[in-house]
């Protein structure tokens, strides 16, 4: 069994191996910038925590011509960004750590450089070998690793990046490494982890996250946490995230929003309270975070039973750890009730939504949204997911005020997509969403009448391109909309 098989080794041992090797077969490296600015951004966050795990390495030992290579089969990227990293500290700190020595400093930090400076020089003989020999074919890996190099001096050379981060990056962050001597073998163990099972799917990701950001204080409610999100069918989570949540606050922004991946989960990924500094921008979440605990926590709870609610929405930043896990789920709840469950029968003419009765137009409308024979269409699923889109936005920002008029207002919008397009594609519904973006009208709204308010044009039947769509046609015409 090779030494590195099924172990926890530091970026300083990975990066020694004298053996290292990308394969030909390996795609090429393309890290950009983000992801190297992500990475760095996770070594800023948990510089102070005892170790930080990057993640997984597993390499094939091939020793052909008796002489080992350990080649990657996952984890080039990272792999070849660190070493990137301490190339750069190689080039820029290691000449200032010399200088540095010839002055006098407490024996502590002279203990500490010295080791720093040790690492380095026993890490640039390795380094430089691995990039002679190493053949780089694509022009995509040669910019990339350009590009990723000066981004890495650059950080580096900043006074901000100091040699207690140094020490952090060479000896706390930590990977874990299997080594396979079978080719198909590691390949097949490749599969495994990057082909199948849950902790791939974007949401999974985002709980592995926001769970290593609770505070040690929050053991009891991280494991709360745990418990209610593996209950939660995961279907329906990425379906909360991929419909709903993404694409609310992408399209709130102006950007596209057609797939939720694991390259959009930043998106959900904030501040952590305890960590970050003390911003104006973070004043108004930190007051309602302490503000909602404290008031939670006192004796007058245990007698008159209430509780108080963090105020989320769906567009402000999110807050690290157990609010995330409490704003997904106030969101599974209250978009649960706005679409899947939205409806309630009400006498003969007006339906219920959430606490509203909605005047006869408003009823006649969602019931027939939930009725008309072309309803199942893929077409006609993007356009109602854009409606309940623009709905649900509305509700998390104004309530349930002025709530028929606003189903009447959204569904001419919404729809007219429809009515307008023969074939409704996702790109359709994306496009249509940024072209005429109501997301960002409410966003930017005061008031109801803000977005009852926004002109929406009348259309002649014989721009109606959409087919089987005549229920939708007559309520165009009784609310106006269709000439």
């Amino acid at each position: 069994m090779h030494k590195l098989d099924k172990n926890v080794i530091s970026v300083s041992k990975l990066l020694k191996q004298a053996s290292l090797a990308i394969p030909p077969y390996q795609r090429p490296y393309k890290w950009t910038q983000e992801n190297l600015n992500a990475l760095l951004g996770d070594l800023r966050i948990y510089r102070n925590e005892p170790e930080y795990r990057l993640g997984t390495v597993v390499f094939h030992q091939d020793c052909e011509d008796e002489h080992e290579k350990l080649n990657i089969v996952d984890g080039q990227q990272r792999t070849l960004t660190l070493l990137l990293l301490v190339k750069a500290l190689i080039k820029v700190r290691l000449p200032a750590l010399d200088r540095e020595d010839k002055k006098p400093q407490e024996r502590l930090l002279a203990l500490k450089r010295e080791a720093i400076k040790r690492q380095l020089n026993e890490l640039t003989a390795p380094i430089t070998s691995f990039l002679a020999r190493q053949q780089f074919s694509s022009d995509i890996s040669h910019r990339n690793l350009h590009q990723n190099f000066m981004a890495a001096v650059r950080v580096v050379s900043r006074p901000d990046f100091t040699e207690s981060d140094i020490d952090f990056l060479l000896n706390k962050c930590k990977l874990v490494t299997f080594v396979l001597t079978d080719l198909s073998e590691a390949f097949q163990f490749f599969d495994s982890q990057n082909a199948r099972g849950r902790d791939l799917d974007p949401h999974d990701l985002l709980k592995a996250f926001h769970l290593r950001e609770f505070s040690q204080a929050e053991n009891r409610l991280k494991v709360d946490s745990v418990s209610h999100w593996e209950s939660l069918d995961s279907k329906a989570l990425a379906q909360l995230f991929a419909n709903y949540l993404f694409r609310i606050r992408n399209w709130v922004q102006g950007k596209s929003a057609q797939y939720f991946s694991k390259a959009n989960v930043d998106l959900f990924k904030g501040v952590n309270l305890e960590k970050v500094g003390l911003y104006p921008y973070v004043e108004s979440l930190r007051i309602a975070h302490r503000f909602v605990d404290d008031y939670n926590n006192q004796y007058q709870g245990g007698i008159d039973h209430q509780s108080m609610v963090f105020p989320f929405h769906l567009d402000q930043m999110v807050i690290n750890g157990r609010r995330f896990f409490e704003m997904t789920t106030h969101y599974q709840q209250k978009i649960a009730a706005i679409v899947d469950g939205e409806c309630h029968a009400r006498g003969a003419q007006s339906l219920r939504l959430l606490n509203t009765e909605l005047d006869v137009m408003a009823s006649r409308i969602l019931r027939t949204l939930n009725t008309y024979g072309s309803r199942t269409r893929t077409g006609d699923k993007y356009i109602r997911t854009l409606f309940d889109c623009a709905l649900i936005f509305y509700i998390d920002k104004f309530g349930e005020h002025e709530l028929s008029q606003t189903v009447e207002k959204l569904f001419v919008w919404a729809y007219n997509c429809r009515l307008r397009m023969e074939v409704v594609q996702l790109a359709t519904m994306d496009n249509y969403a940024l072209n005429n973006n109501v997301f960002e009208w409410i966003k930017q709204a005061v008031q109801p009448s803000d977005v009852l308010n926004w002109p929406l044009g009348t259309m002649k039947k014989t721009e109606i391109k959409g087919t089987k769509v005549d229920e939708l046609v007559a309520l165009f015409g009784e609310l106006k909309y269709c000439e």
